[in-house]
C-alpha cells in the first residue's frame, strides 16, 4: 500500500531534538509553511520559548519536555501530540549528540548515553509513530549522518550510532513495506552542519575544541530535504554532496579513503579553545534556541546535490552533464591525466 502523505500545511509533525539545531530550524520552518508542530527535546525552558514565539506568529505548537533515551518520556511525546492536536502525520527522529576523542579514551558510560540518544531514541520513536501511523498513513524520518556509511576518526561512537541508525531504518522501512501499512520512511544522511553539535558534544581532545570538517552546510538545507522527504516520502537524501562523495571513496579506495582521513580528519575537527565554551549536552541539555553554530570557515547555504536529488528535472541535468565528462574521460589524454592526479593522491597520503 502506498503511504498516505499530506501537504504540509494539512499535517501535524513531531520533531524531536527541536530545542536548537537541524531540529529548531525544522520546527521554525515547518511551523511558518503551515504545519502544526509538536515539539521534544530536554530543555524545556527553550521549547516553553518556542511555543510561544510559534504561537504567537499565528502558528499552532505544543511542547513536551523529553528524553528520547527514555522509552516512557517518548510515548509521551505522542500522547501529547493525540490530546492537543488529535495525532500526528510524521515523526522526525533529529535528537542527538556525539562525543570527540580517541575510542580508547571515552569511558563505556558515555558511550551508553551516546547509544541512548542517537540510537535507542530513534527507535522507541520509530515504534511509538509505527503504532500510531499504520492505520492513518504518515511518515517516518529518521536523522542520520553521512557517517552512517563511511566512519571518521575521533567520532568513531558517534560513526557507530549513526551507521545502528540506517540499518534499523532499512529494515524497517522494509518490514512497514511488507506488511502493507501506509507509511513512508526516509533516512536523511546530513554532512558536517553549522549547528551547536560539536558545542554540545562531550570533548575528551583536553588541548582543543571540537569543530567540523568541511564542507559545512547551514542547518536550513536539512530542514528543507526533511520537509520535502514529509511530502514525498523520500527514501534516503544526503544533505550536502560532500557526504555523497565520502560514500563513494569508500565503496571504490576504502584504504585510501582509510589513508586520505587519517591525515587530514584529525586536524580537521580540532581548534585552538574557546574560552567560553558552554556544558556539552551528552547528559543533560546544552544551550536552546541556537539553529546555528560558530564554524569558522565557509558555511554553505544550499547544496545543489540536495536539490537535484529532491527534483527529479535537476537529477536529469546532472547526469547529462555527467555523461559528457564520462564520454570526455573515455579519450586516452584524459585517463592519463586522471591516473597521474590518482597517483600523486596516492603519493602525497602515503599509501602503496
Amino acid at each position: 500500500m502506498a503511504a498516505k502523505l499530506k501537504p504540509l500545511n494539512q499535517q501535524t509533525i513531531v520533531i524531536t531534538g527541536a530545542s536548537s539545531g537541524i531540529g529548531l530550524s525544522t520546527a521554525r520552518m515547518a511551523a511558518q509553511q503551515g504545519a502544526k508542530v509538536v515539539l521534544a527535546a530536554r530543555n524545556e525552558d527553550a521549547l516553553r520559548q518556542l511555543e510561544n514565539e510559534i504561537n504567537s506568529s499565528g502558528g499552532q505548537a505544543a511542547y513536551v519536555a523529553a528524553d528520547v533515551g527514555k522509552e516512557e518520556d517518548v510515548k509521551r511525546i505522542a500522547d501529547v501530540a493525540v490530546n492537543r492536536f488529535g495525532g500526528f502525520d510524521t515523526w522526525i527522529n533529529d535528537a542527538g549528540g556525539s562525543v570527540y576523542g580517541r575510542i580508547e579514551q571515552i569511558s563505556n558510560e558515555d558511550n551508553r548515553r551516546l547509544f541512548d540518544t542517537n540510537f535507542w531514541g530513534v527507535v522507541y520513536g520509530s515504534q511509538t509513530a509505527l503504532g500510531h501511523l499504520k492505520h492513518r498513513g504518515g511518515c517516518i524520518i529518521n536523522v542520520g549522518s553521512t557517517v552512517s556509511t563511511r566512519s571518521i576518526p575521533l567520532q568513531g561512537m558517534y560513526s557507530a550510532s549513526k551507521f545502528a541508525v540506517r540499518s534499523f531504518t532499512d529494515a524497517l522501512r522494509m518490514e512497514i513495506e511488507e506488511a502493507g501499512y501506509p507509511i513512508a520512511v526516509t533516512l536523511i544522511k546530513p554532512a558536517g552542519i553549522n549547528t551547536p553539535f560539536p558545542e554540545h558534544a562531550k570533548n575528551y581532545m583536553k588541548d582543543k575544541d571540537p569543530t567540523l570538517p568541511p564542507p559545512v552546510y547551514a542547518p536550513e538545507t536539512v530542514a528543507r530535504a526533511i520537509l520535502h522527504a514529509a511530502v514525498y516520502g523520500e527514501r534516503d537524501l544526503f544533505v550536502g554532496g560532500g557526504g555523497k562523495a565520502f560514500e563513494v571513496m569508500e565503496k571504490y579506495a576504502p584504504r585510501l579513503t582509510d589513508k586520505y582521513m587519517e591525515r587530514t580528519m584529525f586536524r580537521q575537527q580540532q581548534r585552538e579553545k574557546v574560552p567560553t565554551r558552554g556544558p556539552d549536552g551528552l547528559h543533560s541539555h546544552g544551550r536552546g534556541l541556537m539553529e546555528d553554530g560558530d564554524y569558522e570557515g565557509h558555511v554553505m547555504r544550499t547544496s545543489a546535490f540536495t536539490q537535484a536529488s529532491m527534483h527529479p528535472w535537476l537529477t536529469g541535468l546532472i547526469l547529462g552533464a555527467t555523461g559528457a565528462v564520462v564520454a570526455a574521460a573515455l579519450s586516452p589524454k584524459v585517463r592519463e591525466t586522471v591516473q597521474d592526479s590518482f597517483e600523486d593522491l596516492r603519493e602525497r597520503v602515503g599509501w602503496d
